[in-house]
């Protein structure tokens, strides 16, 4: 019998090299998150397809992304967008932000992306006081405790018919049932929210299976 692992890994890397390909920006990126000693838990090129595809599809030319890491994501995301779109990415490690920085620079996305510093709940409040325009797609992916609050102050952010998207929202929930964390008052609040039509899709990584959360906020 097959291991199990092994032919997810193969699933994934079938449907990567056929249609998440990386280019040098996106090894680059990844090469340098390596070098940095950053943790390993940025999404897979086929998620980040996933990602790229959504906003393309809703045509979105403002997203915010909580949780940068070191831009993989970003970059996926941010090459979706229009010549004048814009991204805003929130981070709250210093040194993080700059890699993303600099990998952002060498996928010569720096002129639509801005990296913010600080931690996320502030940098939310700051966009709302602030009058930010609406975000089309909002995309979740940093610590999982916080992601109740993180969809508490991004939702006002969000334009009606845009999409909120959240990442890691499956193993936790199915593989430790008896916890009360993150993951597991999210995806209820999610499926119960009344603005908000939402799925849970189970997406490929290189160690099995994760899912991916996705939300369109009704129009009124």
């Amino acid at each position: 019998m097959p291991d199990e692992r092994l032919i997810l890994q193969e699933y994934d890397r079938y449907i990567s090299g056929l249609f998440a390909s990386e280019d040098d920006a996106l090894k680059s990126a990844r090469a340098e998150m390596q070098r940095e000693g950053m943790p390993e838990i940025n999404v897979s090129a086929s998620e980040g397809k996933v990602l790229h595809l959504l906003a393309r599809i809703i045509g979105a030319k403002r997203i915010l992304e909580i949780g940068t890491l070191g831009a993989y994501s970003t970059i996926w995301l941010a090459r979706a967008l229009p010549p004048d779109g814009k991204l805003i990415t929130l981070e709250i490690n210093p040194r993080y932000a700059e890699v993303a920085r600099r990998n952002l620079q060498s996928a010569h996305l720096s002129p639509k992306v801005t990296v913010k510093v600080g931690p996320a709940l502030e940098s939310l409040s700051h966009l709302q006081t602030a009058g930010e325009a609406p975000f089309d797609l909002v995309f979740i992916d940093a610590d999982k405790e916080g992601y109740p609050k993180y969809l508490q102050k991004a939702l006002p952010l969000l334009r009606e018919g845009g999409l909120v998207l959240a990442d890691n929202a499956l193993p936790d929930a199915v593989l430790d049932p008896k916890t009360d964390h993150g993951i597991k008052r999210f995806n209820a609040e999610l499926s119960a929210h009344p603005d908000l039509i939402s799925v849970l899709v189970p997406v490929l990584r290189s160690r099995g299976i994760d899912g991916l959360t996705i939300s369109a906020k009704q129009k009124l």
